[in-house]
């Protein structure tokens, strides 16, 4: 999705690039507009890092946005020619505003990030991680969907880590009652938090989904 840019010092360094280094901070990227506000408001959050699509259907669920970030990694010795421990990560983000969500689900969205780890994730050497996102915008959020969600983790090593791993995440939110739960590696959660600004002193959303990839 990106390449690398070089780094200025002598000694092996690692070096990452997204889709936010290719748009300057005026320029906004081309992305659809949504009906619903929240999640077109969710969107301007997310644009900068995540290609989005609207209206996406997968495998026979349909979700209102869908979004991917990519990220590559690499390290120099003194030249770009010479690089060597490239990893990729991605992170697959499905959203979908309902009338209602439950346990049951949440459940068939975590079977269904299994099947599509299957098919989407091309597992080799170079494959560090691949995070599977699932959000559920809705009313309010029942108090045993609360449960499950926080207590969600759900991690899969590929032969054994040598081909990385992929994760699971889940987020409920209720943007009208200012509710929102999320898994612990769910660390998107904070662009659906509009009631809570992402203040400058704080680490940005990007930087906080670089953490999770961090090598």
């Amino acid at each position: 999705m990106s390449d690398s840019t070089p780094d200025s010092n002598d000694s092996p360094a690692q070096t990452e690039t997204t889709a936010e280094a290719e748009i300057a901070d005026d320029q906004a990227p081309d992305v659809p507009d949504w009906d619903d506000e929240y999640v077109d408001r969710v969107s301007d959050r997310l644009m900068h890092n995540f290609d989005l699509e609207k209206d996406r259907t997968v495998r026979g669920e349909a979700f209102t946005l869908y979004g991917q970030l990519v990220v590559h990694s690499e390290k120099h010795f003194f030249h770009p020619a010479l690089s060597f421990g490239h990893h990729d990560q991605q992170e697959h983000l499905f959203v979908r505003r309902t009338g209602g969500a439950s346990v049951a689900d949440a459940e068939r969205l975590v079977e269904l990030g299994h099947d599509l780890a299957d098919e989407w994730i091309e597992a080799d050497e170079e494959h560090y991680s691949t995070d599977f996102t699932f959000v559920l915008v809705v009313p309010t959020i029942s108090a045993d969907l609360r449960e499950f969600v926080a207590d969600f983790r759900d991690r899969t090593m590929l032969k054994y880590g040598y081909y990385g791993h992929y994760e699971i995440n889940l987020v409920a939110v209720a943007p009208d009652e200012d509710d929102i739960v999320a898994s612990q590696e769910a660390t998107v959660e904070e662009a659906f938090r509009l009631w809570d600004p992402i203040e400058k002193e704080r680490p940005g959303l990007l930087r906080l989904i670089a953490r999770r990839f961090q090598i």
